[in-house]
């Protein structure tokens, strides 16, 4: 797409994501920190999205996180934004109150500053919740894309959750 801001690899990698998901008849959503709405941008450069993509949401402050997705201010307050516990809680919001069928979180660290030993910079953590998946299709993580530099991190970031967006065994692990 010629006319986009966005690097080309995150415009291809919606795109797929938006095919496969319409192929299945499927609603998607996200919640984004770190990456600040990267991720719903991405998806909505490609044309009918719409029929597929339903919400995003921006919880970059714990605040957000508790008022718009129901996280935990007990979580927050034990593990972190940036923990396993929190991306999974964010996903699992997002699905519930966009009423989807899967749903993406993304927290982390994408500097230059907010690193510590253990969590550096580059640290992000991704959840997915799937509408009646079986506990065995729970998806949550924890990649270290290392300082990559802020624009870095937060591009990987938005790929690999796209790339969680993917149906299982469709594309998933191609990129």
């Amino acid at each position: 797409m010629t006319d986009s801001l966005l690097p080309p690899e995150l415009i291809d990698k919606a795109r797929e994501v938006i095919e496969a998901n319409r192929a299945l008849g499927r609603r998607v959503a996200v919640a984004e920190s770190c990456t600040g709405g990267l991720v719903g941008a991405a998806l909505t450069e490609i044309s009918g999205s719409s029929d597929v993509f339903e919400a995003s949401f921006v919880t970059y402050g714990n605040d957000a996180k508790v008022k718009m997705l129901g996280v935990s201010s007990d979580v927050l307050e034990t593990f972190g934004a940036v923990s396993i516990a929190t991306a999974w809680a964010m996903a699992q919001g997002a699905m519930n109150k966009a009423d989807v069928d899967v749903a993406v979180a993304i927290t982390g660290i994408a500097g230059p500053e907010g690193g510590s030993e253990k969590k550096p910079v580059g640290t992000v953590i991704f959840g997915r919740a799937e509408r009646d998946a079986p506990p065995d299709k729970i998806k949550a993580e924890r990649r270290e894309f290392g300082d990559l530099g802020r624009g870095g991190v937060r591009l990987q970031a938005a790929l690999c959750a796209l790339e969680l967006l993917m149906p299982e065994g469709s594309a998933e692990g191609a990129a």
